[in-house]
C-alpha cells in the first residue's frame, strides 16, 4: 500500500509539472517581455523631430544630431572611471550620482548616462568605447532654432521626469519631449513614434545579430512637420520694441482668430536651451525671481484692464438699453458717489455722449452707465450677474480652451464672488471701480485682445490659437467655429466710433498712422506692491488696444507694458507701430520707433530695490538706453529688414 501511495505521489506531482509547463508556454507564452529579458539587447531608434514653420513659410525649429551616452546598469563591469569620466567631461561625484539614478530606474532598462554629446566629443568617445561594458552611444535627433526670437512661443524640449514616465508608458529614462510653447502643447504630432530593434545576446554578453530575425523590430514614424500662426517679422520687431521693459503683446487676426505675435519681456534666445549646457541655463533663468524670463506675461500675466474695460461696459449699457449713444453725462471732473470721489481728466462742465465719452476716457461717463446697468431693475445683486455673463460671453473669466500651454482664467466678478465681502446688502456702488476696468475685474493679454477682436468683429470671435496646419491634417472645429457674444451687432458701431475718435481728437491722437484707420484705446492702471510690508504705489502700467482698420480689420492686438507711466507713452506707440508693420510691411511713423528704442525702464523696475523713490505723478521722466545699448538696438533693426530673421 506505502509503496502505491508513493508511486501516485510521483505521478500525481508530474501531472503538476506538466500542467504548469503547459499553461507558461502555452497559454502565457504572449506574456514573455521582450523588455525584461537579460538576454536580449534593446535599442531604440529615436525619429526625426518634425520641423515648425511661421505662417510665411520661413523654417523656425530643424533638427540637429545628438548623441546619448547609454548605461545598463546590470551589464556594467570594473572601469577605469577617471579616465571614462575625462573623456565624459565629468567629474566622479556626478559618475556615481548618475549611475545611482539610472539603477533605481532599472537595472535591466538602458538609461541616458550623458546627454548630448558634441560631434567632436563622439568621435574621441566611439573609439574606446568597447573598453565600458554596459554603455553604449545612441544617436538621435536634438532641436536646431533656426531663430533668436519667439522663445516663449517655440518653447524647449528636456529630459522626462518620473511623473512623465508614469503618466505615458511611451516614454522611458532618457527621453525628450516638449516642456514648454509649441513644443509641448503639440509633442504628441511632432515627436513621432520611436521605433526598437531587439539584438540577441550569447553566454559571453555578445551581441550575435537580430532577436528571432528582427520579427519584433519596428520602424520609427518621422514626426509630423507644422505650421504655426506667427509671423516670425512681427515677432521679431515687436519684441525689438519690448527690449528694456517688461509686458505682454498678443497681435491676433480677427478673422480667423490666429495669433500672429505672442510677445512676453524680458525673453531670451531659445538656443542657450539646446545641448548640454541646457540644465545649467534653465536654472538662471529659473532663478531670475525678478526678470522672470520664463514667465510667460502675454499669457499668464493678470492685470487690471483699466480704461480698455470702458469699452466693455459701453456695449453692455446699449444691449441692456440703459443707455443710447446720443445720450450725455456731464463730468465735473470726477464722478461723486456717497461720500467719496473718482477722479477724471475731463474739465469741470464736459458733457460726454458715449462716442465722446470713449474718446476723453471719462470716468464720470462709465461710472454712470455701470450703475444704470447694475440698477437697471432695481436689484444690482441680478445687475452684476447679468453684467457678468456679457463680458464672460467675450472669454474674459475663463480658460480660452485654446492649444496654448499655458494661461490664466484672469476674473470677472459675479454676485456669488463678493457674497464674503457683502453677505447680505448689495449696492452697485460698492463695486464702481469696475467701471473703469480696476477693482475685481483682472484679465491676460491674450483675453483682451481676444475682447479687441471680437469688437472688430462687430461681436464674434474664434478661438486664438497658434497652430495654422499640421501635415495631413486639419484643424479641429473649436478654432474654425465662430463664438457669439450678447451683444447684438448693430451696438458695435458707436463704440467703434468711439475708438476710432481716439486716435483722431482723443488720447492718442499724437499715434495716427498714415493711410491706416486705426481704432484703440488707452489704458493707465495704478500698480501697488508690498514693498517691506507695506503697500506701496509703483508707477502706473501702460496699457493699449487697438485694432485696424477700422472696415475689414487685419489685426487686434492688447499691449502691456509694465511701469509704463500711461496708456499713449509706450503701450500705445508700440501698438500704432506693430500695426503699421503688419499691413504695411515698413514704418513710417521712424520717430515713435526711435523712441521706444532710445528709453527704457530698467531704472523704473530698479527702483523697489535700489531704496529710490517713486515719482508716479511726473509726467516728464524719461530712462535714457546707454549709448551702445541703443546701437546695438539699431543695428538690429538694420537686419530686421533683411530678408530672414
Amino acid at each position: 500500500m506505502r509503496k502505491f501511495l508513493l508511486f501516485l505521489s510521483v505521478i500525481f506531482i508530474g501531472f503538476i509539472f506538466i500542467g504548469r509547463l503547459f499553461y507558461l508556454q502555452v497559454y502565457t507564452s504572449t506574456e514573455h517581455n521582450l523588455f525584461e529579458d537579460n538576454a536580449i539587447r534593446k535599442v531604440y531608434d529615436y525619429p526625426k523631430r518634425g520641423f515648425v514653420y511661421d505662417r510665411n513659410g520661413q523654417l523656425l525649429v530643424a533638427n540637429q544630431p545628438s548623441y546619448d551616452v547609454m548605461v545598463i546598469p546590470r551589464e556594467v563591469k570594473p572601469l577605469d572611471t577617471l579616465e571614462f569620466c575625462s573623456l565624459l567631461k565629468i567629474d566622479k561625484a556626478t559618475f556615481i550620482k548618475t549611475f545611482e539614478k539610472a539603477y533605481h530606474y532599472s537595472p535591466r532598462l538602458p538609461s541616458v548616462f550623458v546627454a548630448q554629446l558634441s560631434k567632436e566629443d563622439y568621435a574621441v568617445l566611439q573609439e574606446k568605447m568597447r573598453k565600458y561594458q554596459g554603455f553604449y552611444i545612441q544617436k538621435r535627433s536634438l532641436r536646431h532654432y533656426q531663430t533668436t526670437i519667439g522663445a516663449n512661443v517655440l518653447g524647449d524640449i528636456g529630459e522626462v521626469g518620473y511623473r512623465d514616465i508614469k503618466d505615458d508608458p511611451y516614454y522611458i529614462m532618457g527621453d525628450l519631449k516638449g516642456k514648454q510653447g509649441v513644443e509641448a502643447s503639440y509633442e504628441n504630432t511632432l515627436r513621432g513614434v520611436k521605433g526598437i530593434k531587439f539584438i540577441q545576446k550569447d553566454r559571453f554578453n555578445r551581441d550575435i545579430g537580430p532577436y528571432k530575425e528582427g520579427k519584433f523590430d519596428t520602424v520609427p514614424q518621422q514626426g509630423k512637420d507644422i505650421t504655426i500662426t506667427i509671423d516670425a517679422k512681427l515677432q521679431a520687431y515687436g519684441e525689438l520694441l519690448m527690449q528694456n521693459k517688461r509686458g505682454g503683446v498678443i497681435a491676433i487676426e480677427p478673422s480667423s482668430g490666429e495669433i500672429l505675435a505672442m510677445i512676453a519681456a524680458p525673453s531670451y534666445n531659445p538656443n542657450i536651451l539646446v545641448g548640454r549646457n541646457r540644465s545649467a541655463n534653465f536654472t538662471k533663468l529659473f532663478r531670475d525671481t525678478i526678470g522672470k524670463p520664463l514667465f510667460n506675461r502675454s499669457l499668464q500675466g493678470v492685470y487690471e484692464p483699466g480704461s480698455p474695460f470702458k469699452l466693455m461696459n459701453a456695449l453692455i449699457a446699449l444691449q441692456e438699453g440703459v443707455l443710447t449713444p446720443k445720450e450725455t453725462v456731464t463730468c465735473y471732473r470726477g464722478y461723486r458717489y456717497g461720500n467719496r470721489f473718482m477722479k477724471c481728466h475731463c474739465n469741470v462742465g464736459t458733457v460726454n455722449n458715449m462716442i465722446t465719452g470713449i474718446q476723453r476716457s471719462c470716468n464720470a461717463y462709465f461710472a454712470t452707465a455701470y450703475r444704470k446697468i447694475l440698477d437697471k431693475n432695481g436689484n444690482a445683486s441680478d445687475g452684476i450677474n447679468n453684467w457678468s455673463t456679457h463680458a464672460k460671453s467675450f472669454g474674459l473669466g475663463e480658460f480660452l480652451n485654446n492649444d496654448l500651454y499655458v494661461g490664466q482664467k484672469g476674473r470677472i466678478p459675479d454676485r456669488d464672488y463678493y457674497k464674503h465681502v457683502y453677505p447680505k446688502t448689495f449696492y452697485s456702488t460698492y463695486t464702481i471701480s469696475n467701471a473703469i476696468g480696476q477693482g475685481e475685474v483682472a484679465t491676460t493679454p491674450i483675453q483682451l485682445a481676444n475682447m479687441i477682436a471680437a469688437i472688430a468683429n462687430r461681436g464674434f470671435y474664434y478661438t486664438p490659437h497658434i497652430i495654422k496646419n499640421i501635415e495631413g491634417e486639419t484643424l479641429p472645429e473649436q478654432f474654425t467655429a465662430p463664438k457669439y457674444t450678447t451683444i447684438d451687432r448693430e451696438n458695435f458701431e458707436p463704440v467703434i466710433e468711439g475708438m476710432f475718435q481716439v486716435y483722431k481728437k482723443g488720447t492718442a491722437s499724437m499715434l495716427q498712422v498714415k493711410d491706416i484707420d486705426i481704432c484703440g484705446k488707452t489704458g493707465t492702471v495704478e500698480n501697488f506692491a508690498i514693498i517691506d510690508g507695506k503697500k506701496t504705489q509703483l508707477t502706473d502700467h501702460s496699457i493699449f488696444v487697438a485694432f485696424a482698420p477700422k472696415d475689414n480689420p487685419k489685426i487686434a492686438l492688447a499691449v502691456f507694458v509694465e511701469n509704463g507711466y500711461w496708456g499713449s507713452r509706450f503701450a500705445g506707440k508700440i501698438a500704432s507701430l506693430m500695426i503699421e508693420k503688419h499691413i504695411k510691411g515698413f514704418i513710417t511713423r521712424t520717430d515713435l520707433e526711435d523712441w521706444l528704442l532710445r528709453y527704457g525702464l530698467e531704472e523704473e523696475y530698479a527702483k523697489p530695490y535700489s531704496g529710490k523713490p517713486f515719482n508716479i505723478n511726473d509726467k516728464t521722466i524719461v530712462h535714457p538706453v546707454d549709448e551702445s545699448e541703443y546701437q546695438h538696438l539699431k543695428q538690429r533693426l538694420k537686419e530686421l529688414e533683411n530678408p530672414g530673421v
